[in-house]
């Protein structure tokens, strides 16, 4: 029975959200909040009447899909976590925009086989210490987040979740190979404008940090090959194996196998072989702690309980709201920024269902299943919530001590001014048919590659000296020491 749900059904939700964004920037809470245990009393303190209240409206199922999503969320990216932390990157090569531009286009290509988490997973910690010796290096993190962990798992349904549920009902495995044009468009602006804005910061590095970067080359070596095929194992677990049926757990009548996680367990036990098989150094050596983890787990366990009603009340104005392509497009990329994407591409799903089209995709206009996919995949990286490995990647690269952005800072200082141009780009030149919108999305495109472009080549990189390392010392300090204000656009 499906219960109307009030529009402050979701004020828990919009409350955890303000704590996730405002505690770091309060003096007397920050400290505290920075603590695993200050962030999982509040989740809780949030979720929990929620989930309560929930099941005294009659609504105990949504309570529990929400935990059974979440212990499957939480796993996957555990074990994503673990095995990453195994595989060792040794060598060292320059922190240059060029190296770090192929990196991204690495992850973007990455991304769409292995997954966003699996990814982000896999990277970052390379990404990290190619970059230690620099200064600046969180918007480098950033554009982590917006490639890797999110626009570049469009072109298979292993590639982000959202997709994965799409061809859970009925989307062909290879349909999102259609999308390859908007993908292309999109990581080739976010690479490009990420190229000009590191030549940029590249420039203003103190050459103390850069001599120390060039006098410390060492090729790139991969230890943990056997991590590789582990990750492998949960890509495929992901992909291939069952888990609990969510329509089973409320039936009269069900096979006790439909309650038994597979792929869960498969990925668990993967994680486990790893921690007992891997190469110790290796964690040692990437600097693996339990931090990162943890800090998901406990936030994301109020915010999957917290959704549940805000899930409800977007399900409840859904057959209200416009159907069409751009419209689509930007009410489920708009919730994807604040909801889980997945549960978000569900509902709008759905939704367009009841729109128009002769060509159909399990039961969708394929049109509508365009703007659907494109807005739940890309717009999952306007915060750090949208997407599961975001927060991921902030966690790991804060405990790098590298300052990332606040949930605000991150919106508004690097979401809107440089990844959101690319979004509309990509809008206006696959999502609308008048011929003069196509032509301003394609001029639109045009203007970003070359604006930074141009700011890359007015910044060419400093002169390094090529004196011999004992007549040039270089202070540590320098080349850890991160700017106060990263942010620097043109």
């Amino acid at each position: 029975m499906n219960m109307w749900i009030p529009w402050w059904g979701a004020i828990p939700f919009v409350v955890l959200l303000a704590c996730i964004a405002l505690a770091p920037l309060i003096p007397h809470v920050r400290d505290r909040w920075a603590h695993l245990p200050a962030q999982l009393t509040v989740a809780l303190a949030l979720g929990i009447p929620v989930g309560v209240w929930m099941c005294l409206r009659g609504q105990p199922s949504a309570v529990v899909h929400a935990l059974v999503e979440y212990a499957q969320f939480i796993t996957l990216l555990f074990s994503l976590y673990v095995v990453s932390g195994g595989i060792l990157a040794e060598g060292d090569i320059r922190a240059t925009p060029r190296n770090n531009a192929i990196f991204l286009s690495i992850g973007a290509v990455v991304a769409s086989f292995i997954g966003t988490t699996g990814a982000a997973m896999l990277l970052v910690r390379p990404i990290l210490n190619t970059n230690r010796q620099r200064r600046h290096r969180t918007h480098t993190m950033v554009f982590a987040i917006f490639v890797i962990a999110n626009a570049g798992g469009l072109l298979t349904p292993l590639g982000d979740p959202p997709l994965f549920l799409g061809m859970l009902r009925g989307v062909p495995f290879l349909w999102t190979m259609h999308l390859a044009a908007e993908w292309l468009l999109v990581n080739t602006l976010l690479i490009v404008t990420f190229w000009g804005l590191d030549r940029r910061l590249y420039a203003q590095e103190p050459i103390a940090a850069l001599q120390a970067d060039a006098l410390q080359v060492q090729p790139l070596r991969i230890r943990g090959w056997g991590q590789l095929v582990l990750l492998g194992a949960i890509v495929a677990s992901a992909a291939l194996l069952p888990s609990v049926h969510l329509d089973a757990l409320h039936a009269e009548h069900v096979e006790w196998w439909a309650l038994v996680p597979v792929r869960e367990l498969a990925m668990l036990t993967t994680a486990m072989l790893s921690l007992k098989l891997g190469d110790r150094s290796a964690r040692e050596r990437n600097r693996f702690t339990w931090g990162p983890i943890l800090e998901v787990a406990a936030l994301f366990v109020g915010i999957f309980l917290t959704m549940i009603p805000a899930l409800r009340i977007v399900a409840q104005w859904a057959p209200r709201l416009p159907i069409g392509k751009v419209s689509l497009f930007l009410m489920t990329g708009s919730l994807s920024s604040v909801l889980d994407n997945a549960p978000t591409y569900s509902v709008f799903f759905e939704l367009a269902k009841q729109g128009e089209g002769a060509t159909r995709v399990a039961g969708v206009p394929e049109a509508l299943l365009v703007s659907v996919s494109l807005g739940a995949v890309f717009c999952g990286a306007m915060t750090y919530i949208g997407n599961g490995p975001n927060f991921m990647v902030k966690s790991i690269a804060e405990s790098e001590k590298i300052p990332m952005p606040t949930f605000g800072g991150y919106v508004f200082r690097w979401a809107f001014p440089l990844y959101v141009p690319a979004l509309a780009a990509m809008l206006l030149l696959f999502l609308t048919d008048a011929t003069w919108t196509r032509v301003a999305g394609a001029l639109l495109a045009i203007v970003i590659a070359a604006a930074w472009l141009l700011v890359g080549i007015r910044h060419p990189a400093p002169v390094l000296e090529t004196a011999p390392a004992s007549d040039r010392p270089v202070d540590p300090s320098l080349a850890s020491r991160e700017p106060a204000s990263p942010c620097a656009h043109p």
